[in-house]
C-alpha cells in the first residue's frame, strides 16, 4: 500500500490549542498517541510526522500557517513526494453539523470551511477525501464560536467524537473511503442540509 497523507487543520500556537477551529489538530494528535511516529520533522510550513497503521506509512500534517491558508503546506507535500490526491484525507471542523457527528465525503465545495477552501485553490480540483467533525452551530457571532473552546459538559462529547474521527481515518487508510463512509457517516435527518455557513472557518491571518 502507497504512503497516505492525513491532514488535520487547525491554528498553531498554545492559545488555539483546545479551540473547536483545532479539532484536526487533535484527531493527528490522536493518532500519533496509537502510532507512534518514526520520525517529525518541520517543513512545508508544517509539523511533518512519518507514523504506520501497520504496514502502511502515514504522513501526518499540521500546518502552521494559520487555518486560512492551510493549502500553501499541503500543496507542497503532495508535490515533494509526489502524492495524488486520492493519497490525501483532510481533517478539519465544521459548525454546520451537530456536536461530535462525523461526515466523510469523497469531495466536494469547501462549505465555507476557510482552510478547505484554500486546499482547493490551491490543488486546482475539489476532489480529495475529507472529514469533518461537527462543532455546533455558534449562537452568536461565529469566529467567536470557532475559536473559543468547548464548554464543560461538551468535552466528553467532542473527546469521544475524536476518538471516533481517528477510527475512521484509519479505516480509510485501509479499505477506502466508502468503508469509512458507510461505518461512521450518520444518515442525516430530511430536516438537516449541508448549505455554505456564510464566515465559517474565519480564524486570524
Amino acid at each position: 500500500m502507497g504512503r497516505r497523507l492525513i491532514v488535520g487543520l487547525g491554528n498553531p500556537g498554545p492559545q488555539y490549542r483546545a479551540t473547536r477551529h483545532n479539532v484536526g489538530y487533535l484527531v493527528v494528535d490522536r493518532l500519533l498517541a496509537d502510532h507512534p511516529p518514526e520520525r517529525s520533522r518541520t517543513k512545508f510550513d508544517a509539523d511533518v510526522y512519518e507514523a504506520r497503521d501497520g504496514l502502511a506509512p502515514w504522513l501526518l500534517l499540521k500546518p502552521l500557517t494559520f487555518m486560512n491558508l492551510s493549502g500553501k503546506s499541503v500543496a507542497a507535500a503532495l508535490n515533494f513526494y509526489d502524492l495524488a490526491v486520492d493519497d490525501l484525507l483532510v481533517v478539519c471542523d465544521d459548525f454546520n453539523l451537530p456536536l461530535g457527528r462525523l461526515r466523510l465525503r469523497r469531495g466536494g465545495s469547501a462549505g465555507g470551511q476557510r482552510g478547505l477552501a484554500d486546499i482547493i485553490a490551491r490543488l486546482g480540483t475539489p476532489d480529495f477525501a475529507r472529514l469533518r467533525l461537527g462543532i455546533a452551530a455558534p449562537r452568536g457571532d461565529a469566529v467567536a464560536h470557532v475559536l473559543g473552546s468547548f464548554a464543560p459538559d461538551e468535552r466528553d462529547a467532542i473527546d469521544d467524537a475524536i476518538g471516533q474521527a481517528a477510527q475512521a481515518v484509519e479505516l480509510w487508510s485501509r479499505e477506502g473511503i466508502d468503508a469509512a463512509m458507510n461505518r461512521f457517516n450518520v444518515a442525516p435527518r430530511a430536516a438537516e442540509t449541508e448549505p455554505p455557513a456564510a464566515g465559517a472557518g474565519q480564524c486570524p491571518q
